[in-house]
């Protein structure tokens, strides 16, 4: 396939050769969102459902089915780690997302397999059936391989899609800058659209009609997505890896253990080492006085010695410091990063299909019954209508009263979505405790022989939390995305992009953690029993969403300590006020 010119050259005023890219901005929309849009049907499609899938057709216990997704989850989200070391060091982000698409395309359809031949899968546990036969170890494995090919697709596209995104756009001029901001929305936007098509209908095929069929689909739509993102080769903007960017952070941390014995230069902003290469696609920082320790790095001794371009001679015993402020800026963002841990675990709610499947899902009293796990789409609901809201109208009336380019900062937009999560727990909390009062006091039939009666309380019910946690996610997971983007070097985009899902993959191990030790721990005790039995009903799930909602408090005040602390990239602002800082320190900064 014949590959995009990637850069081409003229001469400026100064009859100076200067290199420029040729941005395609919205033209390259359709195919990059159009692929991650087929990828989401394909993937979520599949994901959404797979609670149901292992207990019904695998016949696995609840509790095995979600400590196992919480791994499969949390494995997926840290593999974005290593592909997006390897997209910026080695293969870029176009042919890193052109594997994982492929990778994704293959998992999908194993695990579509492991529905259409009976072989495949252990025999189907009617109702009725006092003891289900568990998956044969071939069987679970190859199950596990199609898990296998959905992490290594996800690993590469999850990280790379973003920043391949904003690649398009031109970030020196405004409206390229203004196109990128409204591209995390919009994508967002797409996406969860994308996610209540599958939540609807592919879950409802699933369930209702047919496993093969219903899996079947989403691979189908993996296959349109490879196609489209291939499609669109010859308009994108394909920026070339540099190396590396984790060797420059590794040099800094060596060199300043080495120099550490030297004593602090009194005005290390003119004194430090600071050369930067002219070809460096990172923006030129000034000094900061955090992390002060790492300025030894860049201070010159008679021993180091320079190269006639004015580089280090042996970069291991000499940084610049623009090297050092780039390692400023990835440890600036690490605490901020941990708050996203239990955001995601008082986001996600583990339990809320199993919740669904044990409360009166049929609408409006007809026969109809909505599958339990496609009652997410209402978050997803509320973070599409939300989203446009905000862009079109929420962020221009902001941006009048704050003076700010994006209404609110970064910040405070993270931290209103971490807040929303106290309040999406403890709603939680309330509506299964009734739910699970009604269940016991009047029960209305028998689901699974082993899993509990259905509460007369409508599912529907269960919406408020729902809608909480769209709220929260359009503004704290949006939030992050921009965030990590906008303050990690230029150089680190596609693991500034891994960033967000690292955060969901320990909020997923630390689920199944907290899962685990609250079900053993409850389980032999003598007090309220088990919290999280097989069914609800017997069990305290209130009570386990109560202890969410007070590692939700105190993640927010966690949160809001670091975002006083935190400065940001190229600037001396801080969480309530970045411009004005910006220009202070433009003026006083070398």
């Amino acid at each position: 396939m014949e590959m995009p010119k990637e850069k081409t050259t003229e001469e400026n005023d100064d009859d100076t050769e200067t290199e420029i890219i040729n941005y395609r901005g919205i033209k390259a929309m359709p195919f990059i969102i159009g692929n991650e849009t087929f990828e989401k049907l394909g993937a979520i499609g599949t994901l959404a459902n797979l609670q149901v899938y292992l207990t019904t057709v695998f016949n696995m216990k609840r509790i095995s089915a979600t400590t196992l997704l919480s791994v499969f989850n949390g494995t997926t989200n840290f593999a974005t780690l290593l592909g997006a070391y390897l997209c910026d060091t080695y293969f870029g982000r176009y042919k890193t997302l052109g594997f994982g698409s492929f990778a994704s395309f293959l998992g999908l359809l194993l695990i579509t397999l492991t529905a259409v031949f009976k072989n495949l899968h252990p025999p189907h546990c009617g109702p009725n059936d006092t003891h289900c036969i568990s998956p044969t170890p071939w069987q679970m494995a190859f199950l596990l391989g199609g898990f296998g090919a959905m992490i290594l697709g996800a690993g590469a596209i999850r990280p790379c899609n973003l920043a391949f995104g904003a690649d398009q756009f031109n970030p020196n001029i405004e409206s390229g800058k203004r196109g990128i901001d409204s591209f995390f929305n919009w994508y967002f936007f797409t996406l969860t659209f994308a996610q209540m098509i599958s939540v609807t209908l592919v879950v409802y095929v699933q369930t209702d009609v047919s496993w093969s069929i219903g899996l079947a689909i989403p691979t189908i739509f993996m296959l349109i997505s490879c196609f489209l993102f291939f499609g669109g080769t010859k308009i994108y903007v394909i920026v070339k890896p540099e190396g590396s960017p984790l060797t420059s952070i590794a040099q800094v941390v060596a060199v300043a253990a080495k120099k550490r014995r030297l004593k602090s230069p009194q005005q290390p902003w003119l004194t430090l080492f600071n050369h930067t290469p002219l070809k460096s696609i990172n923006s030129k920082l000034s000094y900061t006085e955090q992390f002060r320790f790492l300025d030894k790095a860049a201070i010159l001794t008679p021993e180091d010695q320079i190269k006639p371009d004015g580089a280090a001679a042996n970069p291991w015993r000499l940084c610049t410091m623009q090297q050092v402020e780039e390692v400023k800026c990835v440890l600036r963002v690490i605490p901020i990063w941990a708050a996203a841990i239990l955001y995601h675990v008082g986001e996600k709610q583990q339990y809320i299909v199993f919740q669904a499947m044990q409360s009166n899902r049929h609408l409006l009293n007809s026969n109809f019954e909505i599958p339990p796990a496609t009652y997410s789409i209402f978050a997803m609901l509320t973070l599409t209508i939300f989203v446009p809201i905000y862009d079109r109208a929420l962020v221009p009336f902001l941006r009048k009263v704050t003076g700010k380019e994006g209404g609110i900062t970064i910040l405070q937009r993270i931290g209103i979505g971490i807040f929303l999560t106290i309040l999406e727990s403890l709603v939680s909390a309330f509506v299964e405790d009734k739910r699970r009062a009604l269940a016991n006091s009047n029960p209305v039939h028998e689901v699974f022989s082993n899993r509990g009666s259905v509460s007369p309380m409508s599912a529907l019910w269960l919406v408020p939390q729902l809608a909480l946690a769209g709220l929260a996610e359009a503004f704290c997971a949006i939030g992050q995305v921009e965030f990590f983007y906008k303050q990690f070097p230029e150089n680190m985009r596609s693991i500034a992009g891994s960033f967000f899902f690292c955060g969901m993959a320990a909020a997923s191990y630390l689920t199944g953690f907290l899962i685990s030790v609250v079900h053993r721990v409850t389980e032999g005790s003598t007090g309220g029993g088990n919290w999280l039995p097989e069914d609800l009903n017997k069990g305290r799930l209130d009570y386990f969403y109560y202890l969410v909602t007070g590692l939700c408090v105190l993640n927010f005040g966690y949160f809001l300590a670091c975002a006083k602390w935190y400065r940001y990239k190229g600037s001396g602002g801080s969480f309530v006020s970045v411009e004005m800082e910006s220009k202070k320190n433009d003026k006083t900064l070398v």
